[in-house]
């Protein structure tokens, strides 16, 4: 019968959007999401949801030092459901850590990370020249805070299953 294929197909993604809900309702170990818990206790990548038609851009990212609140990145450059943005270096959101802290970036929305990296220049440097290395590769994004200064640090992150690129920028005051 028509209507029973119906029905089934309606059940079967109403079950997809409840576990959907409750997956990102809370972190790993039932942490609330966002929580430094759920920022650092997976080490593989994250589920991949692919963008809604109605997305303006890629979702939010958070950097967050071992046991801090995270503090949501500038956006700069994206590319993103068939649109993008360019923009020049930017300073970054503030954030203070201490000098080898470890720090871990969170991208919103469970959207998977294919791969990244991470740079800094000295705070105030208009253009990334002489930008020095922090690290790169698949999810999860972790890296370690400078030496003590004021830096600029960029994060390119490569949305997996090709959704786009963002670049975030934050800017630490590392003691």
């Amino acid at each position: 019968m028509p209507g029973r294929s119906i029905v089934r197909t309606t059940v079967a993604i109403l079950g997809l959007v409840l576990l959907t809900a409750a997956c990102t309702a809370a972190g790993p170990h039932g942490s609330p999401a966002g929580s430094v818990a759920s920022v650092t206790a997976t080490a593989s990548p994250t589920p991949v949801v692919s963008p809604s038609s109605s997305s303006a851009g890629p979702p939010p990212a958070t950097l967050a030092a071992e046991g801090g609140d995270g503090v949501t990145g500038q956006l700069g450059s994206f590319t993103w459901n068939g649109g993008g943005s360019d923009a020049p270096w930017l300073p970054g959101a503030p954030v203070d850590v201490g000098a080898g802290e470890p720090m871990t970036v969170t991208i919103a929305d469970g959207v998977g990370v294919g791969e990244w990296s991470a740079r800094r220049v000295p705070a105030g440097t208009a253009n990334g020249s002489g930008a020095v290395g922090l690290g790169g590769g698949p999810a999860p994004i972790t890296f370690s805070a400078p030496s003590p200064g004021s830096w600029s640090v960029h994060v390119l992150v490569r949305f997996a299953d090709g959704l786009g690129s963002a670049s975030y920028y934050w800017q630490l005051t590392v003691r």
